[in-house]
């Protein structure tokens, strides 16, 4: 069962020359693995997270690094998440998050669909 949608979008080269005024957002915004990345990496997972707290309902309980965006074996990417921000989804019964992202003329976007595991009732059970 989807029990929350996010989506965001964002401008790279604006994103760039913030970091670039602000350098320390770049330890406040992404886990240590994320920060070698180019700017459009780099947007894209702020997009994510961005998203991610969208689909959640807010950001209470939620630090930007402990949102980790990381790839499977295929390529795919998906959220590493840990201290409250981890419990502040497994409080809200979220089982899965999926997520796609991308980045083109520009532009990063993230999309992120969070779902709980079907309870049995209503349509469909």
């Amino acid at each position: 069962m989807i029990v929350g949608t996010g989506v965001d979008l964002v401008d790279i080269p604006r994103f760039a020359r913030t970091l670039s005024r602000t350098p320390r957002l770049l330890n406040r915004l992404f886990a240590p693995s994320e920060r070698p990345l180019a700017a459009r990496s780099l947007a894209a997972r702020y997009a994510a997270k961005e998203a991610l707290i969208k689909a959640l309902g807010g950001s209470d309980g939620v630090h930007w690094t402990e949102i980790e965006i990381v790839s499977d074996a295929e390529g795919k990417p998906g959220f590493a998440l840990s201290g409250s921000t981890a419990d502040v989804v497994a409080a809200r019964g979220i089982g899965i998050l999926h997520l796609t992202m991308s980045h083109d003329a520009g532009l990063a976007i993230a999309y992120v669909v969070a779902e709980a595991p079907a309870t049995g009732h209503g349509a469909g059970a």
